[in-house]
């Protein structure tokens, strides 16, 4: 990215004011395994992330989810057991992507549904 768009863009990766004042407020404590860094104020309870890539949520694991929201105070790396056979990985929110959930029904696929069963009965005023 050129540094005009780092110095004016927000929604791929941290600008450069918000470096600056990570490396002048803030201490790093972690990292997760998307390459996202923690970080909390050296100074009162502020904590933050900054993305490695897209500025999305939904990038964000959940046990550091709970750290950035002080749920508790250590850090996941130091407190986390170890994972359990059923977990599944976090994935990415797709929403208006192509790879979104789309019902039977939805205009991207074609915006017809199935026929109504009978089962339904519309409610009338009065009755």
């Amino acid at each position: 990215m050129s540094i005009l768009g780092k110095i004016f863009t927000w929604w791929d990766g941290a600008t450069v004011g918000t470096l600056l004042n990570s490396w002048k407020t803030g201490e790093k404590v972690g990292e997760d395994g998307l390459g996202n860094t923690y970080h909390r104020a050296r100074k009162g309870n502020r904590r933050w992330v900054i993305y490695n890539g897209s500025n999305d949520a939904s990038r964000v694991p959940p046990e550091w989810h709970g750290w950035l929201h002080c749920t508790f105070d250590e850090l996941p790396t130091d407190m986390l057991p170890a994972p359990r056979t059923w977990e599944k990985e976090p994935t990415a929110n797709l929403t208006g992507s192509t790879g979104a959930y789309r019902p039977a029904g939805a205009l991207e696929r074609g915006g017809q549904r199935a026929a109504a069963t009978g089962d339904y009965e519309a409610w009338r005023p009065g009755e």
